[in-house]
Order: structure tokens, then sequence, then C-alpha cells
């Protein structure tokens, strides 16, 4: 499969695809956002002409709700241990919880155990290319199957993270910021304005996510080095405020912070944990309770007999 980063530009004017962002975007607009990702894109693994679709999905399961930043120590040590669904799969669920450390949501840890031993038994340990196969392995949901079949196979699909979401709801509605969720209009939008040929398109659809990342910000957007400056509804109207939305939920205290620190103790032990040294971890028995119980129903932990816990597997 061609590579991203080897896609050449069609000559070829490309047709009017929608007519609601003042100046109706064609084959030059397209360009416009193409070029600039050409010239300020960054150099991430999994972008680079050598990253296995395998490589592509791990990274796009890790950076579900977590920055670039964290995600890229982990990614490397993932795929340094387990260069392929195969490898993955010949180990226990439990090590893959070790290794995902202090990444967050961990339960993404187990998924990709799950998926890589679908990958080995029913695709003869690889990723498949199918849009459809993609969205049947465990927790893989629109965006990541859109994601992985645009990025691994340079496939045509509307991939619409946080960023892209931003980018065409200023670029497009106005609107400083996105709805909560995808509506069926946003997905037929952004399918609408996507290039026609399937390796540009998948080209366009990082180089978007890219420019909301690095120029479209959330805070602090800066407008004067966007290559669509010139036909942002957002920054013609002003660059109107959304309503600020609620605050994040607060997380000292919590039931998350607790399941955190007992699964620190667990994940760096090397074999069962006792309940007194997890007593020691959180002493407050309610909540603690609570936490292990959860963290035994997500199969994240295993309890053993006489008050003993360990990673599942291990």
């Amino acid at each position: 499969m061609q590579s991203l980063r080897r896609v050449i530009l069609p000559t070829r004017r490309q047709p009017a695809i929608h007519a609601t962002i003042g100046s109706v975007m064609t084959h030059r607009h397209h360009e416009r956002v193409l070029s600039w990702y050409s010239a300020h894109s960054r150099d991430l693994p999994w972008r680079r002409p050598d990253a296995s679709p395998w490589a592509v999905l791990v990274s796009e399961v890790m950076l579900q709700q977590t920055p670039v930043a964290r995600v890229l120590p982990a990614y490397q040590a993932w795929l340094e241990r387990w260069p392929t669904p195969a490898a993955l799969a010949g180990s226990p669920a439990g090590e893959a919880v070790r290794q995902w450390g202090r990444l967050g949501y961990p339960r993404r840890a187990l998924r990709l155990h799950a998926i890589a031993g679908i990958l080995v038994q029913r695709h003869g340990g690889q990723v498949p290319a199918c849009h459809a196969e993609l969205l049947d392995l465990p927790g893989i949901g629109s965006y990541t199957a859109a994601a992985v079949a645009s990025f691994a196979f340079g496939q045509r699909h509307a991939v619409l993270d946080t960023n892209v979401r931003r980018v065409l709801a200023r670029l497009i509605s106005g609107t400083q910021v996105a709805g909560p969720a995808v509506s069926v209009a946003e997905a037929r939008l952004a399918e609408s304005l996507l290039p026609a040929d399937p390796a540009v398109a998948a080209r366009w659809s990082v180089a978007v996510m890219e420019l909301g990342a690095l120029v479209c910000t959330a805070a602090r957007p800066r407008c004067t080095e966007c290559p669509l400056a010139a036909e942002c509804s957002w920054l013609r109207a002003g660059r109107p405020q959304a309503a600020p939305r609620r605050g994040g939920q607060r997380y000292t205290g919590t039931d998350r912070q607790c399941r955190g620190a007992l699964l620190a103790v667990i994940r760096e032990a090397h074999g069962p944990v006792s309940g007194p040294q997890l007593t020691a971890a959180w002493p407050e028995p309610a909540r603690r309770s609570r936490a292990l119980d959860g963290l035994v129903a997500d199969g994240l932990v295993e309890a053993h007999a006489d008050d003993m816990f360990s990673l599942p597997g291990v």
C-alpha cells in the first residue's frame, strides 16, 4: 500500500465539493493544506513510511484521550516488546496492563490484547484493511476504524477527531467549537470535503488533523498561520466565543484516583499482592473495596484466595 508520505498530489483540478465555505473549496484549497502539512507536520513515528498497520492501530488506541507527548515513549516501548499482533497475543493480558504503565485508561491495554488475539485467530496475524472488519474488532469505534483504514491503508474515509471537528466547525459553521458528539450531518459534511483520490484524501485527513493540533488550537488559535484563513467563517465573523463548557471532573480523592493507586501497586509487583499492601496504598476501606471490585470486574485484576490480587494471567 502506498505510503501517505509518498503521495504525489494530482495535477488535475478537483471539482467543487461544498459551497458553504464562502469561496468554494477546490483542488487549490486542498493543495494549500497539503502543502502546509508537508512543511510543518511533526515527525511522528506512526506517520513514517515504515510504520506497519499494527503500529498505526496501536498509536490510535493510545492516542485516545491521551496527548502525543505522553504516548510517544509508551508507543515506542510497546512496539519494541510486541512488534506484531502475534507477539502480543502470546503474552498474558496482565503483561499488557503492566506495560501500559501510567498512560491512563488501562482498559485500552486489554482491548489491544484482545484485538491481537482476534487478528491472529481470524486475520492471519494482520490488521485488516476492510473498514467493516476493523469495526468488528473490540473497542474499535467509527473514528479508530476510519483512522486506521485511512492512515495505514490510504483509503478515503472521513476521520473526525477533536482537532478535525474543531477545524471544520470554525471553517464552515463559524462556531468556535464543535458539538459534544458527531452528528450525521457533520459526518456527511466531512465526507463531502474529502478529495476524490483515496490516497490524497487520506493525506488530507491527517493534514487537517495536524492543522487543528498545531494552528487551529482550542485555546490560542494562530489564524495568521492558517492556510485556510481566507475561507474561515469563524474568522470572518470576528472569532465569536462559545459559552464556556463545564470544567472537567476532579481527580483527587475520586474512585478513579483510587483505582490508579491500587493498580500501580499490583502492576509493579512481581507476584500477587496482599490486602494489607493495598491498604497502605489507599487507607479508606469503602473506596478501596469499591475500586478493587471495579478493577476485578473490568478484567484488569484477578482476585485470589486469602485476599490476594494480581494482574490477569500473571
